[in-house]
């Protein structure tokens, strides 16, 4: 039985069991004539076959260099992580080892039969990107394949072991660390018993300033890692990237944090594209999309509407983060009217690691070079 917004009544649907597919690629396209962009949101089981297919027709559509865009992406199978990296790597490259107390060290090499062995090659990470996709990233920069670029990843590295137990129940165990080729060990270092602590690691990164500033990461001058190439890299949780990119809310208020948090954007915006379906299903794209809102007082719109959620308007606040409050309005827009791949070339337009990225290939800086003293 579903009620639904502007029709009398309950709704009576039929609902057959089918089985659900979780595609792990949000979005492929080439961003530039020459390089294509392809964003994961997670490793699953058909993360490699969906990587190969939008691979294959980005290459045919004349890709020669990749961004590959990990950022918020909260891991998953270890075996999807394996067989991407896979796609990058050399035959007898290290990919990633686990190793733990009990454990004995296992090792996981690249086959060597990739489909992008050459080309440049840049990985977008953030806080947020972890567990195989801080093993992806790991791999990358020890190995020199590639450019890292973000801000320093979660730092969750642990292999778990499923136990069942006699009443039908389960029980996960850590049974063992993932580490880099280099040696690092991913997870992030925790004590005994403090669990707060632990918990609280994100946002006592971002009260320290070090999602603004690099100088403000806290480096373990004893946890000193070479990679293939002699550059430095540092362990003690999380992957380092090559090039830091401070988060830019240099113009966020506390109006549109509230707005964003309280999800009244997004409600704003489910709203407004049902009010308006027939007008906005003519906008096949972004641009298409974004130039009829161009014409439309959006930003006013949504200031009524949140008021009579709550949300008292603060006119000072709102002229600080209008261009913030309008994109995140858009994107949303967009994604409900002309789906996901669309939502995210509209986002790239200003994301600065995306355009980092984009710079770091044009310039033909993507392959980190060995020190001057080797």
């Amino acid at each position: 039985t579903v009620v639904r917004r502007g029709v009398n009544g309950p709704l009576l649907f039929e609902v057959k069991r089918d089985k659900i597919p979780i595609y792990s690629l949000d979005a492929s396209y080439m961003i530039t004539a020459s390089t294509g962009y392809i964003r994961r949101n997670l490793f699953a089981a058909n993360t490699i076959e969906e990587f190969q297919a939008a691979l294959s027709k980005l290459q045919a559509e004349g890709m020669t260099d990749l961004i590959l865009d990990l950022q918020g992406n909260g891991g998953g199978y270890l075996n999807a992580a394996i067989d991407l990296a896979n796609e990058f790597l050399p035959q007898k490259s290290l990919i990633v080892y686990t190793e733990g107390k009990a454990s004995k060290r296992s090792d996981f090499y690249a086959k060597g039969n990739g489909n992008f062995l050459e080309g440049k090659l840049v990985v977008l990470v953030d806080e947020y990107s972890a567990s195989a996709s801080e093993i992806l990233a790991g791999t990358i920069q020890d190995n020199d394949r590639g450019t890292i670029i973000g801000r320093r990843t979660f730092g969750k590295g642990l292999v778990q072991q499923p136990i069942e137990l006699k009443d039908g129940s389960s029980m996960r165990l850590t049974i063992a660390r993932y580490y880099t080729p280099s040696g690092r060990c991913i997870q992030k270092p925790y004590t005994k018993g403090d669990n707060k602590e632990y918990a609280m690691d994100l946002i006592e990164r971002y009260n320290r300033g070090e999602f603004f500033s690099k100088d403000s990461i806290h480096f373990n001058d004893s946890l000193i890692y070479k990679t293939r190439n002699g550059r430095i890299v540092y362990g003690g949780g999380g992957i380092m990237p090559d090039i830091f990119i401070s988060s830019d809310t240099v113009d966020m208020t506390k109006y549109a944090q509230e707005a964003l948090s309280r999800g009244l954007i997004a409600r704003y915006a489910m709203k407004y594209c049902d009010a308006n379906r027939p007008v906005l299903s003519k906008f096949k794209t972004h641009e298409a999309l974004t130039a009829h809102l161009n014409t439309k007082p959006i930003v006013e719109d949504f200031v009524s509407f949140a008021d009579g959620k709550g949300l008292k308007p603060n006119a000072q606040q709102i002229a600080k983060s209008r261009k913030i409050i309008r994109r995140a309005l858009y994107s949303n827009i967009i994604y409900q009217m002309a789906g996901m791949l669309e939502h995210v070339k509209y986002v790239n337009l200003d994301d600065p690691a995306v355009l980092k990225a984009i710079e770091v290939l044009d310039k033909g800086e993507a392959y980190p070079k060995a020190p001057d003293n080797n």
